[in-house]
Formats: structure tokens, sequence, C-alpha cells
């Protein structure tokens, strides 16, 4: 016998059923909105939009909705080498993403619901299925190998200080004419002003100067003239130009020194794209004494070798690649090569007499890393040697023409920075030497005439840990060149890429947290660190 009351009592329980489903999915949305905005839209965009040719689009995207993992993997592990979106390829690295199941669940419901028009929910079953088969398997697992490591020892007579943490993986520091505060780069063209009180301000997005319909850039360098001028690096992958992918090297400048900056291009400049993941790119760039704008120009190959694949130029280094550039900070003309032979000279500064000194990070071959004095003219070796080694490192490696020669790196003393502490010129192969300065008479007493050098860390896991440091190096001349007695300042860092002196005090600028080369340490966003004499 049908019974009315029973049928009105099921139907009641089926509406408030879906009405909680949907007020679940609606706090789902709520809260992931929130963290969306805390932790993706500096990559991803406020519309989901993505950055073109760098950073791919979650809105109408094809990959994201294809399955459920390919949402959830990212966030929860990572992501890096090349993927299909939207017909268009991408090939660069997320790091995960410190987010509960429940929090992951949240924004990839609100992506998947606003810009997908899915009609179901993500659930925090669903992220810990895909979690447990990632490499870090747990939430915890993952926060334990995220987390920042303690504050090194400071040298004596210093005190230290965290001064901010990042949202975005740091590249460069940079220093305004007269300005307290201090300014930072990423890699998508985000620059950030940074106060010593660690409150952080976001000056300028990428994609408000780098003309994002020309594709996706990578910047690697950026600094201010001596009139307060901003100057960025860039480099654009061009993958449809004839007969081969090419590399567009942009120099962005400010019209005046005012806020906001107002970026256009001031410099542009094409060769072939690199060979493999070579590809180093226009990176530091900085005003020397002279008045000129000076940009290190990586090389496009590992050591010259030739490369198999038609579209990428097979005739090894070419006149704008591996080496420093010039060229006027007023009336931009085609830059000049002002020293030669350099694999990727990733920072360089000037001492109180007006000498250039750069570092030089070597190839995947076991040869030493470089610390050179630079001169107008100069060649320093790549492709042809390395260090002080005469042999060659790879079947490929080009002869020497008759009667060529080379200026030798600086000979590093030791006791560190060099295997053992022997002699060498100048540092531990894979070490990746980076930022660099020179200790004035404004330093203190310890350090005045000497150099900072940063080491970002060996990128090979069949080396041990070399470099995570910052080194002080004495330089003095010799009959037969340069050396430099060498000690450890600070350490361990977590892959310290830039060092820069600001009003008595000196910061340090981690990239990322690992502090070595060992387990699966992510590369999440790293941290400024202040050291200060007592």
């Amino acid at each position: 016998m049908f019974r009315p009351v029973v049928f009105v009592s099921l139907l009641c329980a089926a509406v408030l059923s879906l009405r909680a489903a949907d007020e679940s999915k609606s706090v789902l949305i709520s809260k992931g909105k929130l963290l969306y905005l805390q932790h993706c839209v500096i990559c991803h965009q406020g519309a989901g939009q993505g950055t073109p040719g760098t950073f791919p689009p979650l809105a109408k995207s094809d990959y994201l909705m294809a399955k459920p993992e390919n949402a959830i993997r990212p966030v929860v592990e990572g992501l890096s080498g090349r993927i299909t979106v939207n017909g268009s390829n991408y090939n660069n690295t997320m790091p995960p993403i410190l987010l509960t199941d429940d929090q992951v669940a949240a924004v990839l419901t609100f992506v998947r619901s606003a810009w997908n028009a899915a009609e179901d929910v993500i659930t925090p079953a669903q992220v810990a299925t895909v979690r447990a088969k990632s490499r870090f398997k747990t939430y915890e697992a993952l926060k334990a190998a995220a987390g920042y490591a303690p504050l090194p020892k400071p040298p004596e007579g210093f005190t230290i200080r965290e001064v901010t943490r990042f949202t975005e993986n740091p590249v460069k520091l940079a220093l305004k004419p007269g300005a307290r505060e201090l300014y930072m780069v990423s890699s998508p063209g985000n620059i950030w002003r940074i106060e010593t009180s660690g409150r952080t301000t976001q000056m300028l997005r990428g994609e408000d100067y780098l003309e994002p319909k020309r594709g996706g850039a990578d910047v690697q360098g950026f600094t201010f003239d001596k009139t307060g001028r901003l100057f960025v690096s860039s480099n654009r992958r061009l993958e449809k130009t004839q007969p081969f992918v090419t590399n567009e090297v942009t120099i962005y400048r400010s019209v005046s020194a005012a806020k906001p900056f107002v970026m256009e291009p001031y410099l542009r400049v094409y060769y072939p794209w690199g060979i493999g993941g070579f590809n180093h790119g226009a990176n530091h760039v900085a005003q020397g004494p002279d008045g000129f704008i000076y940009v290190s120009s990586g090389a496009r190959t590992d050591g010259n070798e030739p490369g198999s694949n038609p579209r990428y130029f097979s005739g090894g280094e070419v006149d704008l690649t591996a080496c420093v550039w010039r060229f006027p900070a007023d009336g931009a003309t085609a830059p000049e090569i002002f020293a030669s032979g350099l694999r990727n000279a990733f920072g360089f500064c000037w001492n109180e007499r007006g000498e250039m000194f750069a570092t030089d990070n070597g190839p995947d071959a076991d040869m030493p890393e470089e610390l050179n004095l630079l001169e107008r003219g100069g060649r320093y070796g790549f492709p042809f040697q390395f260090g002080a080694a005469t042999n060659k490192p790879y079947a490929y490696t080009p002869e020497t023409a008759p009667g060529q020669t080379f200026t030798r790196p600086i000979v590093n003393l030791g006791p560190a920075g060099s295997p053992d502490g022997q002699a060498i010129s100048t540092f531990h192969p894979h070490s990746s030497p980076a930022g660099l300065i020179y200790c004035d008479d404004t330093f203190p007493a310890s350090l005045r005439g000497s150099f900072l050098v940063t080491r970002y860390g060996n990128l090979l896991k069949r080396d041990p840990d070399v470099g995570f440091d910052l080194l002080q190096m004495r330089v003095t001349k010799t009959a037969t060149g340069h050396e430099a007695q060498t000690t450890t300042w600070l350490a361990p860092l977590a892959r310290p890429i830039d060092v820069v002196m600001q009003r008595g005090a000196i910061y340090v600028l981690e990239y990322s947290r690992p502090i070595n080369h060992k387990g699966d340490v992510p590369m999440l966003p790293g941290r400024l660190l202040e050291l200060r004499a007592k």
C-alpha cells in the first residue's frame, strides 16, 4: 500500500541531501578561491589564463580536465618536463605546494568549477590516493621535506636574521641608488620591493611589461643604473622561426626612475636557441664604472656539441653567446662583445680600481668552475679548455687555433672552495658559483678588500655535495696571474644565488630550501637573510 507520508519524507530527505551537497561545493569553491589567490595566481594569473609559453592555462584546459590525477599530482608532487596544453607545449618546473588534502581538494574544485564548468568536486580522498602514489606519500612527508633549514651560524662578529620568505623562487637582488629597500626579481619577471622590516610589495608583474603576446619570457637579471632607471634582461623562445628555433633576448628599461616603473624594450637581439637544455641565455646585468650596461650571455651548448635535431642550429656557439656584452645606458646600439670564452658568467662586479671580476660555470664534464678577471677583448677558454686543464673534456671539443692563448682563471689556494683544499682554477666542479660582490671600505674591516661569492650547489646527483655556501676570497696579483686565499664565510645555505650589501648589512638570497643535494627536498621558494656586524 502506498504511503504518502513516507514518500514526502523521502522527498524531503533527497532535497536536503542535494542542498547539503550544493552548500558543501560552494564552501569548497569559496575556500579554494582564497587558496588560489595565495598560492597559484602569481604563475597562472587571476583568470587562470597562465603565461603564454611559460605557465600553462588552467582555464578551459584539456590537460587539467582529462582526468583528476592530472590536476592533483602537480600540486602534491610537483611537475617538470614537457607537457601539451590546448595544443601548446610547455617545459617548465612547478614545485609541489604545501597544502593539506582538504585544501588541495578545495583549490582544484574551484579551478575546475570556475573556469572549466565541472559539475563534480575533487574530494580529499581522491587527493590522498594520488598523494600516496607520489614521492612524498603524505602531506606530513612533504611538510618535513619542505621545511626551512635552521639559520646557519654567523661569522664571528656578525649577527644573522631571516628578513622574509618568498612565495616564488627569487633569482636576483638589485639596489636602487638612494633607496633604503632592496628589490628582487623572479624568473617570470615579477619584481618585488623588500623593506628591512620584511614587508614585501610587488612592484611589477612580468605580464605587464614582457609583451606576453610575443610568447613567454624568462628573466634572469635586473639592475638599476646610476639615475635609478630599471633594466631587465629576458629570454624568449621563438618556436616558429626558420630555419631554427630562436632565442630572443630583450633588455627592457624603465622610461624614468619614477615609480610605478613604466618599462619598454630598449635593446633586442636574436641567436639560435641552445642544444638540449643548455640555453643559458642573457642573465646578470649591471652598470659598470664606465657607465656602460654589461650583460652576461651564457652558452647555448654544454661544450660546443653539434646536436642532431635539424630544428636547432648545429654550429656550436655564436658571436652573441658565451660572452659578456656591453652597450650604452642611453642611445642603445648593437652590443659590443666585451669578453668571450665564458660558458656562463652568472655574477660579476668591479673592485675599487675598476677591474671587473666574474664567476663562470663549467660543463657537465668534471672541470673546475672559475673566477676570472675580465678585460676588454679578453678570451677565457670556453669551449676549448676549462680551469688550468689542457685535456679535452669531450671528443667534440674543438682544437685551439695555432698561436691562440687564453687568460687563465684565478688560482684558488684554499683552504675552502676546492677539493681537499688543493690549489685549482678556481672552484670544485659543479659547485655553481653565482652572485659576486666586492667588499670596499664601507664593509667591516674583516671583509674589506675581499670578494664574497655565493655557490648555488651541485645539480648532478652523481656528485658529492659541493657549494651551498658563501665564500670569502682575497685576490692578489702574482707574476703569472692572480691567486686567492679562500675561506668559507657562511654555510650551509639553501641554494644561495645572490648577495648584495646595503647600508651596512649583507643580504644573501636563498633560491629555495635544500641545503644539500640529498633526498627529495622540493625546490620551493627560498628566503632572504641579513648579516650585520655587531
